[in-house]
C-alpha cells in the first residue's frame, strides 16, 4: 500500500505519539516538544510536495490528495506552529507551560489535516472527533482557573451535541444513499428518483453539524465563552486553524458531495452568511472583552467566507480559499497583540478599556492592532479589503447581485465597532501602561502578520489567486 499521500498525516501522527513519550518520561520537556512539533509541523509542509496533492483519491475514494487539501493543510500547519510559539510567551508567565500543550496542538492540527482531505462521511466524521476532542482538552488547559474549566465544558458539551446532529445527517445520507463516499452520495442526489425528502433531512442535519464547527448562526453560542475562557494562545488556534479547516470541508462537502442539489443547500449556506454577518456586527458593539469582541469578529468573517460558498463553482471555491489565508494572517496577528496586553504584574488583560490611549504608551503595539482591526473590517487599502472584493464579485458572477450587495452593506455596520477599538487607543485617556514586551519572535511575527495585510500585501495577489484557483480546479 502506497503511504505516500498521507506522509503528513503521519508525520504529524507518530511525531505526536513520539512528544507523548517523551512528555511522560523527560522532566522540564516543555522547551524540547515544543520545538519539536514546531519541526514536525514544518516537515509535514515539505511532506505535501508530491503525492499528498496529486495522488487524487486513495484508499477507496475516501481520501482526496489533491491541491485544495494541501491548500487548507499549509494554513492549518502554520497556525498550529504559530499558537505553539505564542504559547512560550503566555504559560511561561503563569507557570503553567506543559509538554502536553504542544502534544494536544499536533492532535488538533491533525484531526483538521484529515477534515479537509475527507472525501467519505466516515473520514469526516473521524477527522472531525480528533481535533474536536483535542480541542476540548485545550480549552480547559488552565485546570485552575475556573473560566478555562467551564470554556471546556461548555464546548465539550455542545460539541457533542452537534456530534449527534451530524451522525444523524451522516446516518440519513448513508440509509438513502446506501454510500458515505461523496461520489455515491452525489449520484444519489442527480439519480433518477432526485432528492428524496431523506436525502433532503441528511442534507439539513449535515451541514447543522458542519456549521456548529464553523460557529455560524444560529450554531454561534458556543464562540464567545469558549474565545473568552480558553488560553489566548488556543482561542487563537481556535480562531484561526481549527475555523479555517472547518470552512474548506464545508467548501468540499456542498461542492461535491451535494453538488446535485445546488440550489437546496445554497438556500441554508445564504441564511448562515447574512445572519452571521449580522449578528456578528451588532453583538460586537457591546463587548468590553477584546476576546469575546474578536470572538463575533470571526463569527462575522465566517458570514463573508460563505457568501463565497454559497457563489459557488470554482470561483466561489478560489474565494473561499483566499478568505481563509488572509483571515487567518488577521486573526494570529490580532491575538499575538492581544498577548502583550499585561499589567505590571505580569497579569493578561482582557478588558477594552484597558487599551485606552494606547497610542501614547506603545504607539507601535497600538498601530498593529489598529491594522488588524481594520484590515478585518475589509477597509481598504490594507489587505483585507481584497478576500472580501473576491466574495463579492463571486457573488456577483454567480447572479446573486443581492447578496452581494447586502454584504457590502452589512459590512459598512460591522466596521463600527473596529473603530469602536482604534477610537479607544487613539482618544480616549491613557490607561494604566502594559508591562514591557518580551519574545523577539512573537515581536517578529506580529511585524510579518502586519506586513501581509499592509498594501504592500497587493504585491501577493497574483501568487496566492494563482495557488488558489490551482487548487480549487479539483472542483
Amino acid at each position: 500500500m502506497n503511504f505516500a499521500p498521507i506522509l503528513p498525516e503521519i508525520i504529524l501522527g507518530l511525531g505526536a505519539i513520539a512528544l507523548m513519550m517523551v512528555a511522560a518520561f523527560v522532566r522540564r520537556s516543555s522547551t524540547i516538544t515544543h520545538v519539536a512539533a514546531i519541526a514536525l509541523l514544518v516537515a509535514a509542509c515539505f511532506a505535501l510536495i508530491g503525492a499528498a496533492q496529486e495522488a487524487g483519491r486513495v484508499f477507496d475514494g475516501m481520501w482526496a490528495a489533491d491541491g485544495f487539501a494541501a491548500f487548507g493543510k499549509v494554513i492549518i500547519y502554520l497556525a498550529a506552529a504559530v499558537a505553539i510559539v505564542m504559547a512560550h510567551g503566555w504559560f511561561d508567565q503563569n507557570h503553567e507551560h506543559g509538554a502536553e500543550y504542544a502534544v494536544l496542538i499536533l492532535l488538533s492540527a491533525l484531526g483538521a489535516s484529515v477534515m479537509v482531505s475527507a472525501s467519505d462521511l466516515m473520514m469526516l466524521y473521524v477527522g472531525l472527533e480528533l481535533q474536536s476532542l483535542s480541542a476540548y482538552v485545550l480549552a480547559s488547559y488552565r485546570r485552575h482557573d475556573e473560566r478555562s474549566a467551564e470554556a471546556g465544558l461548555k464546548y465539550f458539551v455542545l460539541g457533542g451535541l452537534a456530534s449527534g446532529i451530524l451522525l444523524y445527517g451522516i446516518s440519513l445520507l448513508y440509509g438513502f444513499a446506501g454510500t458515505t463516499g461523496f461520489e455515491g452520495i452525489a449520484a444519489a442526489f442527480a439519480g433518477p428518483n432526485g432528492a428524496s425528502l431523506g436525502l433532503l433531512f441528511g442534507l439539513v442535519f449535515t451541514l447543522a453539524g458542519i456549521a456548529f464547527k464553523i460557529a455560524a448562526v444560529p450554531f454561534h453560542m458556543w464562540t464567545p465563552d469558549v474565545y473568552e475562557g480558553a488560553p489566548t494562545p488556543v482561542t487563537a488556534f481556535f480562531a484561526a486553524g481549527q475555523k479555517a479547516a472547518a470552512i474548506l470541508l464545508a467548501t468540499r462537502v456542498c461542492l461535491e458531495a451535494l453538488g446535485p442539489v445546488t440550489d437546496q443547500w445554497r438556500q441554508i449556506v445564504i441564511f448562515a452568511a447574512l445572519a452571521s454577518i449580522v449578528l456578528g456586527a451588532v453583538a460586537a458593539y457591546g463587548q468590553t472583552n477584546v476576546k469575546r469582541l474578536l470572538a463575533y469578529s470571526s463569527i462575522n468573517n465566517v458570514g463573508f467566507a460563505l457568501v463565497g460558498l454559497a457563489a459557488g463553482g470554482r470561483e466561489g471555491a478560489t474565494a473561499v480559499l483566499v478568505y481563509s489565508a488572509v483571515y487567518v494572517v488577521m486573526t494570529l496577528g490580532a491575538f499575538l497583540c492581544i498577548m502583550r496586553m499585561r499589567d505590571a504584574d505580569g497579569r493578561p488583560l482582557e478588558k477594552l478599556s484597558d487599551l485606552s490611549g494606547l497610542s501614547q504608551t506603545r504607539p507601535l503595539l497600538a498601530l498593529a492592532i489598529a491594522m488588524f482591526m481594520l484590515s478585518l473590517a475589509g477597509i481598504p487599502p490594507l489587505f483585507g479589503f481584497w478576500p472580501k472584493l473576491m466574495v463579492f464579485f463571486a457573488a456577483v458572477n454567480a447572479g446573486f447581485v443581492w447578496l452581494a450587495v447586502a454584504a457590502a452593506v452589512l459590512t459598512v455596520i460591522g466596521a463600527f465597532y473596529y473603530l469602536k477599538v482604534v477610537k479607544v487607543m487613539y482618544f480616549d485617556t491613557p490607561a494604566e501602561p502594559f508591562a514591557p514586551a518580551r519574545g523577539k519572535t512573537e515581536t517578529a511575527l506580529i511585524a510579518a502578520c502586519a506586513i501581509a495585510i499592509s498594501p504592500l500585501g497587493y504585491l501577493l495577489i497574483s501568487p496566492l489567486t494563482t495557488a488558489a484557483a490551482d487548487a480549487a480546479s479539483v472542483f
